[in-house]
């Protein structure tokens, strides 16, 4: 007989996902419409964060009220406004994104979701933008080039506040990592997993949510 036990899992998960989404406050009309426009003008849509994602996003943000927060890819812009919804009434949100063709797409869902006056995108290499940004960086979220990553990782922690988050979004990388995938992207982010995982600078949390969230807290050593 064959083997029913991985298929089996594989649809309890997805049945579980959509549990998780039908309880999840589902998104206003501005996000559903920014939504709706991903998913017909872009050619990747499962490259946005998406409702689910974005209410995880947004209330993250919600709860630690950044004033100095830090996105590194915002593709269409969706998961730029859910963090620029938690900000502090005083704060910035400055978000980065390396294709240029993405700049007026971003700049039109902002605008269309009330919060274009709350952003600052920067359009380029996130790693010569990265030393440029304000420092005491109360929250960043990383959902940008896998291969980055760890340069990401090395080039945020100094800037950030002590107590401040760090989210690093597909730390799963499609469940590669923990079925043993050796590309070199499975590779890379394994490494920076563990490497997170000994870092005495930070507190982390791994979340099973979707592709995998490191959630990093950054200590205070005063």
């Amino acid at each position: 007989g064959g083997n029913f036990a991985q298929p089996v899992m594989q649809d309890l998960r997805q049945q579980i996902d959509e549990y998780c989404e039908a309880h999840t406050s589902a998104p206003d009309e501005a996000l559903y419409a920014i939504d709706r426009d991903i998913h017909l003008r872009m050619a990747l849509p499962h490259m946005s964060a998406g409702p689910y994602m974005g209410r995880l996003l947004q209330f993250i943000a919600q709860m630690a009220a950044p004033k100095v927060a830090v996105e590194l890819g915002s593709y269409a812009g969706y998961s730029t406004i859910c963090l620029a919804r938690g900000l502090a009434p005083d704060g910035v949100l400055h978000a980065v994104e390396a294709e240029e063709e993405f700049e007026p797409i971003i700049l039109r869902h902002l605008q269309q979701a009330g919060v274009g006056e709350r952003v600052v995108l920067h359009i380029g290499d996130a790693a010569e933008i990265i030393p440029t940004l304000p420092d005491d960086i109360d929250l960043a979220f990383v959902d940008a080039d896998k291969l980055s990553y760890e340069h990401y990782y090395e080039a945020l922690l100094p800037k950030m506040r002590p107590g401040g988050w760090l989210l690093l979004d597909n730390m799963l990388w499609h469940d590669n990592i923990v079925q043993g995938r050796d590309d070199r992207t499975t590779a890379h982010l394994r490494q920076l997993n563990d490497r997170i995982q000994a870092d005495p600078r930070v507190e982390n949390l791994l979340l099973p949510v979707r592709d995998g969230v490191m959630v990093v807290r950054v200590k205070s050593f005063s």
